[in-house]
């Protein structure tokens, strides 16, 4: 006790050399080095398959489903989709990620809840290539379900996040799903969506062209904030990019972008000899090795994006099932929906201290948000002592 409260009147011990410095970038000592390797997708889903459906013109589509529904399109004469399932008892939760994103955004989150399936157009082939209205979206959604449990589908919640929250929307609406239970969308508001589409081009030319390797991109996206769980980046960032098909020096391909991304080092060196050390091996690097650019580009949709936003508050209140919506914060509530939720037409729940990626950088809360939800609404049964966590504010 008396070496206790001799230590406790001690001064505060003086700041190291070299400590963080306001204005200073991150550099963390010795064994605290962080993590940026990519994750395998099996170490969260149970089975990968590939599904083939029937288009309206009777011509069949590949559908290789690996997480929800991404704006991947190539030019070729055949969908692509690649499932990935979790889970066999309960209702099945239909996974819609946003747009540029990969369903592996949802890999952690399906560790917290036990019976899922995801679904994305990741490695997708498709015929009319162009298409990308919230119409053929929605439509595709319920082709696939039809494809995979036939005329009489199990109970079904739809779940979508940003964009994908948008075609979950359409596809409730258009009653593309006959056994549909439930709706919940994710951190997209039509008010916030649509004042926010005049700045995304710029938005998306902020961001890195390429990257010298996967570490590099799940480095990136959780030093910038768009993924705030470093678990969760390094699954889902892998779902983002792809390898560039063109050489370095083809035009339309810049240097892999690496600033304010710094190496943590094991040493004490003078700051400006070893970011040129550092710099020179990274541009060596790059020579040697393929790089990584965006999967889907997203610039290209643009005119798309209103068809995918404009309406969707009054859609989404429209819908005759149990809703739930989830937000990062309360500001993002429009007119129309702040009138609906005060009426008692949706639940809400926010969940603070989150990025966008909401389902990335909080699965738990989702999770416990999403059977709170499912249990009120006798969807399915609580089991293992688990409480309900009620919505608020």
């Amino acid at each position: 006790m008396e070496k206790q409260l001799h230590l406790n009147s001690l001064a505060s011990r003086p700041p190291m050399p070299g400590a963080l410095q306001s204005g200073s970038k991150m550099r963390m000592g010795p064994g605290r080095k962080r993590d940026f390797s990519p994750l395998p997708w099996n170490k969260y889903f149970e089975k990968m398959e590939d599904v083939e459906v029937h288009s309206d013109n009777g011509t069949d589509i590949s559908f290789s489903f690996y997480s929800t529904w991404s704006v991947l399109k190539t030019l070729t004469t055949q969908h692509t989709f690649r499932v990935y399932t979790s889970g066999s008892q309960g209702p099945v939760l239909l996974l819609l990620h946003g747009g540029g994103h990969s369903a592996l955004s949802w890999a952690v989150f399906t560790v917290r809840y036990s019976v899922l399936i995801c679904k994305e157009m990741r490695d997708t082939k498709v015929k009319n290539c162009e298409d990308l209205s919230a119409e053929t979206m929605s439509k595709d959604i319920g082709k696939v379900v039809e494809t995979l449990y036939g005329e009489n589908p199990p109970p079904i919640v739809i779940i979508g996040h940003s964009m994908g929250g948008a075609i979950a929307v359409h596809t409730a609406a258009g009653n593309h799903i006959p056994s549909l239970l439930g709706l919940c969308v994710i951190d997209v508001v039509e008010g916030t969506a649509m004042d926010a589409l005049n700045s995304m081009q710029n938005f998306l030319r902020s961001r890195p062209k390429t990257f010298k390797s996967l570490e590099n991109a799940i480095e990136w996206s959780v030093k910038s904030g768009q993924i705030r769980n470093i678990e969760s980046a390094r699954v889902s960032m892998v779902g983002q990019v792809k390898k560039c098909e063109e050489p370095l020096s083809s035009p339309g391909i810049s240097k892999s972008i690496v600033e304010g991304i710094i190496e943590e080092d094991e040493e004490d060196e003078d700051e400006g000899e070893s970011n040129n050390k550092r710099k020179k091996e990274d541009d060596q690097e790059v020579k040697k090795e393929s790089l990584f650019t965006w999967r889907i580009e997203l610039s290209k949709t643009e005119k798309y994006w209103d068809g995918w936003f404009r309406g969707l508050s009054a859609l989404f209140l429209s819908c005759p099932i149990p809703k739930l919506l989830l937000l990062a914060g309360v500001d993002r509530l429009d007119k129309d929906l702040t009138i609906g939720q005060m009426q008692g037409k949706f639940q809400m729940q926010v969940l603070p201290q989150c990025g966008h990626a909401v389902h990335e950088d909080a699965p738990e809360k989702v999770a416990e948000a999403l059977a709170t939800f499912m249990v009120r609404h006798k969807f399915t049964e609580a089991k293992g002592g688990f409480q309900c966590v009620f919505p608020a504010c």
